[in-house]
Formats: structure tokens, C-alpha cells, sequence
């Protein structure tokens, strides 16, 4: 017995523009290319975009290696804008780094941002992969962020504290004053 299935035109799926941030054209030659900050771990749906963004900037991308410690899920190919992408793994790689690959232009090496990285360290971490010339591996910025973030977020911790201890300045009729309501030194205040 056969089987035939029609096959039902799909509606092209948007592709959500990639979030990418890549080191400006200089001779100097850093460790890292950009950076990438995907919105899912999903590599199948996140590629297509990133490559199709590339492809314009860099050349057709063919090739992507990635470490299998932060993707779920590996596809051998995904197709991107009329061509295929083949992907690899290897867990000696830095997990927080994607390298692309071109048989025209060559290869480039982007630091992968977690999914779930709030929107100010994320910037902050894109910033840093695009500096021209940077000696800091993919791992060394992570690392370098998750000490400057802990450092944010335990000062807004201590601040929140204090003003919940009574560290708003009072006036002299009890009332908590705000920042913006200090008396100024000639006012007879001391």
C-alpha cells in the first residue's frame, strides 16, 4: 500500500531579528568576533536568524560548532535562507562561546550570552565582546560578569535595607524625608 501526503503550503515563520553585537573592521585581532545573545537555548530556532544575519555582514555562514553542556538539543543541519547549516559539538570548546565558519571568509568566534541574562548584563557583556583587540576569552567575561552583577546587586540589596531600617532622614516633626527634601545648611538646619 501507498501513502501519498499532501503537502500543504506553511506560512513562512518571522524570524525575531538576532541580537547580536560584533567587534568594528580594525587590524587589531581579539579573541572573540561579537557577541550573541540568543532568546531560547533552542539552537534550530535561533540559528536561522543569526545565520541569515551574517550572512549579509560576513558571507554565508556553513558551519557552527558549539559545547553541548548549554544546548539541550543539537541538530546535525539547519536550514537557513536556502541552504543548510551543518552544526557540531565538541565539550573541549568554551561553553560560552559559538564558533562560525565560512568556506569564503573564515572563521569567527562570538560569545554566547545565556537566554535567561537579564537585559543590563547582557548589554554589558556585549559591549565587552565587541572591544577591538580584547585579550578576554568567552569565559573570562562571563565570569567577569557574574562578580560585577553579584557586586550590583548586593549594593541595591544593602541600599533597599537601609531604607527599610529607618535610614531616610527624618524631620524634626517625625516624618520620613525623601532625598530630594534635605534642608540646605542656611535654612538654620545643622
Amino acid at each position: 500500500m501507498t501513502t501519498t501526503l499532501d503537502r500543504v503550503a506553511q506560512p513562512a515563520v518571522a524570524l525575531r531579528p538576532a541580537r547580536l553585537s560584533l567587534t568594528p573592521k580594525t587590524a587589531l585581532a581579539g579573541r572573540l568576533d561579537g557577541a550573541w545573545w540568543p532568546y531560547s537555548r533552542d539552537l534550530e530556532a535561533e540559528l536561522p536568524a543569526l545565520a541569515a544575519t551574517l550572512d549579509e555582514t560576513w558571507g554565508r555562514i556553513t558551519r557552527v560548532s558549539v559545547n553541548p553542556s548549554r544546548w539541550p538539543v543539537i541538530p546535525r543541519k539547519v536550514a537557513v535562507a536556502g541552504h543548510l547549516l551543518h552544526v557540531g559539538w565538541f565539550t573541549e570548546q568554551d561553553p560560552d562561546k559559538l564558533i562560525l565558519l565560512s568556506y569564503t571568509v573564515g572563521r569567527w568566534d562570538l560569545l554566547v550570552i545565556p537566554p535567561e541574562t537579564e537585559p543590563a548584563a547582557a548589554v554589558r557583556l556585549m559591549a565587552a565582546a565587541a572591544i577591538p583587540g580584547s585579550v578576554l576569552a568567552a569565559d573570562v567575561l562571563m565570569a567577569n560578569e557574574t562578580v560585577l552583577g553579584r557586586g550590583i546587586r548586593d549594593a541595591r540589596s544593602r541600599e533597599a535595607i537601609w531604607e527599610d531600617e529607618g535610614g531616610a532622614c527624618m524631620s524634626p516633626f517625625g516624618s520620613p524625608m525623601g532625598r530630594t527634601t534635605l534642608p540646605l545648611l542656611g535654612n538654620g538646619w545643622r
